[in-house]
């Protein structure tokens, strides 16, 4: 039997499902509505077409692609920002561990690959162990290590990163883990919106306006090396109580001028990181932002505040919120369990109508599945699950039924599907 293109508005919806069926039975592909052959689309393009669908009809699945501006994630399990505290020469220079570290979970099926905490200047790390991208001869220790996992599928940003008050402290390598590491051992002064310090950590030296406008240009210079190395996006970081959620904060942000007091003037430095950021990157590139939702201390930062600032945000450019809490304010009390965070994530989503991410003790496939299912977030960040295991997504896949064809797999690794 022979199949020939026909008309398809000229032919009963009885023949049309006869038609259906005898191109199936032969293992052909039917001819599209105009009576054209069938087209070949790019994986890009094939992925595109996914995203829409799956907006379009309020299914989602992990994994679905999902787009965001020029830019095509392969699925809706990610990678979130985890300080790793491993460039042990204090130069912030990624090294070989770095490299395994990331293109591994590129290799084990994630679907975006957010690199951790990168400061944008030296004042700004962490720790004196943090990355860094605060100096053009940084960026070709990068290279290799966003092409490499490019090339095994993962779509790669970068969380660039000021830690304010919270700078300068220790971590595995160097000792003073949770404590300021004292300036002969490497730490410096540290800085922030008003001259608080932050539980037992040094007092900072309160910044001046210039100095104010400086952090944003590092921010800018920054995001700009990120694009010419090869990242896909940019996430800025204004959570957990580093220096730009620390101007948000009202408790901890005690300034009179044009920085402090009312909600426009706390939120003033992120708009113009954000404006800085979206000026020296392609129209096409995204900018995520990551911030806690939440302070969980009475008077300080809110929900509410935060759907406010994400309608702001998403004014000038902003494509994504990353919506996690906590860590701005020393002991308060968090209810921490399971999706605990959550429900954050699904207020910013539906009042400020902008995509958002859900993180938190998110340790199961069914759990993430239902999650997207429910509407409360367009993709779902797996932290310290994936450190324990690079492969989440493969056997995430393999848990919910996803047919190894429709998996992450690299080709040299589907022989040893699950």
């Amino acid at each position: 039997m022979q199949i020939v293109p026909v008309l398809w508005h000229e032919i009963s919806r009885e023949a049309q499902g006869e038609y259906k069926k005898k191109v199936q039975l032969i293992g052909m592909k039917p001819v599209d509505a105009t009576g054209g052959g069938a087209t070949t689309m790019s994986e890009d393009e094939k992925k595109a077409k996914r995203s829409k669908k799956a907006t379009t009809n309020g299914t989602v699945g992990l994994f679905d692609p999902m787009t965001l501006r020029g830019m095509t994630v392969r699925n809706r399990i990610w990678l979130p920002p985890m300080d790793t505290y491993s460039a042990l020469a204090q130069d912030g220079l990624p090294t070989p561990f770095h490299y395994q570290h990331y293109v591994s979970r590129a290799m084990g099926g994630f679907g975006m690959v957010i690199v951790e905490a990168t400061a944008v200047t030296p004042e700004g790390r962490i720790s004196p162990c943090d990355l860094g991208l605060w100096a053009d001869e940084q960026m070709d220790a990068w290279r290799w290590i966003v092409a490499d996992a490019k090339a095994a599928g993962a779509t790669m940003a970068v969380q660039l990163n000021h830690a304010g008050r919270k700078a300068s402290t220790g971590c595995f390598s160097i000792g003073y883990e949770h404590e300021s590491v004292p300036e002969e051992q490497g730490g410096w002064q540290t800085v922030g919106p008003s001259a608080n310090a932050f539980g037992p950590l040094d007092k900072p030296r309160e910044l001046t306006v210039d100095e104010i406008h400086a952090i944003v240009d590092q921010f800018r210079d920054a995001a700009w090396r990120a694009y010419d190395i090869g990242f896909d996006a940019v996430e800025i970081h204004a959570a957990h109580g580093y220096l730009l959620s620390q101007f948000l904060d009202p408790l901890i942000n005690e300034r009179e001028d044009e920085y402090g007091g009312s909600f426009d003037n706390r939120i003033r430095i992120l708009v113009e990181v954000v404006d800085a950021v979206r000026s020296v990157i392609p129209d096409t590139m995204p900018v995520l932002v990551r911030v806690s939702a939440t302070d969980w201390a009475a008077g300080g930062w809110d929900l509410d505040q935060t759907v406010d600032l994400a309608k702001v945000l998403k004014k000038h450019g902003v494509d994504l919120m990353d919506v996690s809490t906590g860590g701005m304010i020393p002991g308060v009390t968090i209810p921490v369990k399971p999706d605990y965070q959550v429900p954050f994530a699904e207020q910013v989503r539906s009042r400020a109508e902008i995509p958002t991410t859900a993180v938190g003790l998110i340790t199961k496939p069914k759990q993430a599945k239902k999650i997207l299912k429910s509407g409360a977030a367009d993709a779902i960040e797996i932290g310290r699950a994936a450190l324990r295991d690079p492969n989440w997504p493969l056997r995430a896949a393999h848990k919910l039924g996803i047919p190894t064809e429709d998996a992450p797999y690299q080709p040299q690794y589907v022989r040893g599907a699950y």
